[in-house]
């Protein structure tokens, strides 16, 4: 008889995996040790240049291009002086020194900061590295562990660094470092004063600075980010109610002229003494499919109706009612003058719908940011369609628009759109607007 191996620690019958089993002290270390590979170990010796800077911010657009294509090389430029300054440093601590240890002293701590433009990991590494060799290079004659030069040099190092990668790395940094610190306190004494606690001071606050510049910068990304989506949401959401709106009135054009159809040509035989049965079969299909078609036309178009949406008891408008639009206008206060050129007829019902909304809503708009304005209306009959010009001053009172959906244009532009047509809305010259717009109507569809 054999024996089953025994299986994994259970709790309460349930198998517990290696995982669930460590305690979470463990796994919080196992996470920061994860983190510092990822941070300073992994891709250390990865060629990563610093790329140009963008040149849009405040300063940027006040400046002209040439200076603005100058600007976006800054940080390079302060890497460049850093560099400078620390080798400046470094000549002036080993002046009289062998020309050898000189050139080591002041040349290398300088190459270590140019070199977080293109490997900033490394950077961080080799100053790290260096550091005792030139301690003793230098005689421990100005500071230990940290050299004059080579405190600067470590400092913008990472400050470099940080700024180059996020706010973790920083962290390790610090802490790397400050185990260095320990590390060549007890195990490598000498009889000079440690600057182990300025120079950890000092880095604390350039890379304190260095992550609150991130983490508000990428707060202010996110942000934007937010906001773009927001806005185009908040722009598809405008273009689909426009969309719905036009879509319920036409659906009631649609529909009494599809039931118009049906009721003729139900009454049609009964018009007719004697018509041959074949007649009356013409006429029982096509009410047949006039009524199969409103059916389908409710069931399609019906879905964008509100559940609290009734259809208006009276007809939809045209441009027949226009006088009363325009007085109405008139009564609330606006000087509208209305121009009808061309020869007038009756267009397609949905075209003479659209136009008549089109001319509504820019009226309207002109009572709420243009109080006191002149406005005027020209109807232009053409022969290849419709033309449309509602045009205003500039406001004569002080404007304080009344509160809108602010969809107007989106939907005049939607109107136009689906009936082929071109429009454009843009300020006029002498401070007013002007909206224009053309819709095609073929002949056929005219005299229809």
């Amino acid at each position: 008889m054999t024996t089953a191996p025994p299986g994994p620690p259970t709790v309460d019958g349930v198998t517990q995996t290696r995982e669930q089993s460590r305690s979470p002290e463990f796994r919080l270390a196992q996470g920061a040790l994860g983190g510092l590979r990822e941070d300073l170990f992994r891709n250390a010796f990865a060629y990563r240049p610093l790329l140009p800077s963008p040149a849009d911010g405040r300063l940027g657009r006040r400046l002209p291009d040439r200076m603005r294509a100058r600007l976006a090389w800054t940080p390079h430029a302060l890497v460049a002086g850093c560099a400078f300054v620390v080798f400046l440093i470094g000549a002036a601590v080993a002046e009289g020194s062998a020309p050898p240890i000189m050139t080591v002293y002041a040349f290398v701590p300088a190459l270590i900061v140019l070199m977080t433009l293109v490997r900033p990991v490394l950077a961080f590494w080799a100053s790290l590295l260096v550091t005792p060799f030139m301690g003793f290079a230098g005689g421990f004659g100005d500071g230990w562990p940290w050299t004059a030069n080579m405190f600067a040099a470590h400092v913008v190092v990472m400050t470099v660094v940080a700024a180059r990668t996020r706010p973790r790395t920083a962290a390790w940094m610090w802490l790397m470092t400050c185990g260095y610190a320990v590390f060549a306190e007890f195990f490598m004494r000498s009889e000079y004063t440690t600057d182990a606690p300025p120079l950890l001071f000092v880095a604390a606050l350039s890379l304190l600075v260095v992550t609150v510049v991130q983490v508000r910068r990428q707060a202010e990304q996110e942000v934007t980010a937010q906001q773009t989506v927001t806005a185009h949401e908040r722009s598809r959401r405008t273009l689909l109610e426009e969309r719905t709106t036009i879509a319920r009135e036409l659906h009631d054009v649609v529909a009494h002229h599809m039931s118009v159809v049906a009721i003729q040509a139900e009454a049609a035989p009964y018009r007719v003494e004697n018509p041959p049965p074949e007649l009356e079969q013409a006429f029982v299909t096509i009410r047949e499919n006039a009524v199969a078609a409103l059916t389908e036309l409710r069931r399609v178009l019906g879905v964008v109706r509100a559940e609290d949406y009734e259809a208006p008891d009276a007809p939809q408008p045209t441009l027949a009612d226009l006088d009363g639009l325009v007085a109405n206008v008139r009564d609330a206060g606006l000087d509208v003058r209305k121009t009808v050129t061309g020869a007038v007829r009756e267009l397609p019902q949905g075209v003479e719908l659209s136009a008549y909304r089109i001319i509504q809503e820019a009226l309207s708009n002109v009572l709420r940011h243009a109080p006191g304005a002149e406005a005027k209306v020209e109807v232009s009959y053409v022969l290849g369609g419709l033309g449309l010009r509602i045009v205003n001053g500039p406001a004569r009172g002080p404007v304080n628009p009344s509160p809108g959906a602010g969809h107007g244009i989106t939907g005049m532009r939607e109107r136009v759109t689906m009936l082929n047509g071109e429009m454009t809305a843009e300020p006029a010259e002498d401070g007013g607007y002007e909206v224009t717009a053309f819709i095609p109507v073929a002949r056929e569809e005219a005299d229809q």
